[in-house]
This record gives structure tokens, sequence and C-alpha cells, in this order.
């Protein structure tokens, strides 16, 4: 793997047509993990998290799901204001919430486009060769191809049952 594709565009010096801080992560990509533990961060990925001024990417262990959750500087932000707004006292509740502050580690983006996983992380998510990149508005989500393959159906059905019963709402007298 020598680096990730770019998309330029003229006149832009990020490459980043109509990409603002608040431009959602959207749409699915296909990936690979080397033998090293890189991957490539999409290239829209990248241009979002750029124009959140993220020098590279915050990526946790997901804890619910053998995936990856990663998100811009943005996002990092609004939580650590609201986690630090809490009462480091009632250790409940702040505890917790900075326990998902030890799940996540900023990784540098290089100069290709790509980061290297730490192997603990490979291991939650059980990634193999093949990855798929899951835009989810605030953040991304990074899968093994074959384990996401049956919580896409899982996703899809719920999300056809959701358009369903709001169709029904709507058309309810």
């Amino acid at each position: 793997m020598t680096g990730c594709p770019t998309r330029r565009a003229e006149g832009d010096k990020n490459g980043a047509v109509g990409v603002s801080a608040n431009t959602p992560f959207s749409g699915m990509s296909a990936g690979t993990l080397d033998k090293k533990g890189r991957i490539c961060i999409p290239v829209l990925y990248r241009q979002i998290l750029s124009a959140q001024n993220t020098n590279g990417v915050f990526v946790r262990i997901a804890l619910n799901t053998p995936s990856l959750e990663c998100l811009g500087a943005s996002v990092m932000q609004k939580f650590f204001d609201a986690q630090t707004a809490g009462d480091p006292f009632s250790t409940t509740v702040y505890d917790t919430e900075a326990f998902l502050l030890s799940l996540t580690q900023e990784l540098t983006i290089d100069d290709t486009g790509r980061v290297r996983l730490p192997d603990d992380f490979i291991a939650h998510a059980g990634l193999s060769e093949n990855i798929t990149f899951v835009g989810m508005s605030s953040k991304f989500e990074i899968w093994d191809t074959a384990r996401y393959a049956p919580v896409f159906q899982e996703r899809r059905a719920a999300a056809a049952a959701l358009l369903k019963a709001r169709q029904q709402q709507r058309a309810a007298p």
C-alpha cells in the first residue's frame, strides 16, 4: 500500500469542496488493513476531520459492538465539555464518562492518509484484511467486512421498519 487516493478540487487548498466542520460522515467505503496494521481513511472523511481542525482521528473501542468508533475534534470537544461540566466527586457518572476517554486514542494520519491502528483495537474489532468504513453522522465506524454484513442487514431492516412506521403515522387521520 503506497497511500490513499486523494480528491482535489481546483482552487481549494484542502481539496474539500463543500466540506465544513458540520459535514456529516456518510456513506460506506471498503478498505484494507495491511500487515503493519495500517488503514487508509477515506478521503471525504479526512476532509471532514481536517475541516474540524483535527490533526488525526480520535478512535475508540466501541462498547456494544465489535467495531471501532472514529470521531473528529468537534465531537471530542463536546464530549469533553460535557464531562468537565460534571461533578468529579460524583464518581459513578464522572468515572463512567472519563472511562470512555480512556478507550480513545488520537491517531495521526500520515501524509498518505493512513493511520496505524493499535493491536488491541484490531483485536477488539476482529479486523482482517477487508474492512468497511460506515458513516454515522457525527462519527464513523470501522468494521471487519464479514462481521458487518449481518449488522448491515439488521440496521437496514430497522431503518425500513422505522420509515414504514413514520409513513403510517403521517397517513393516519
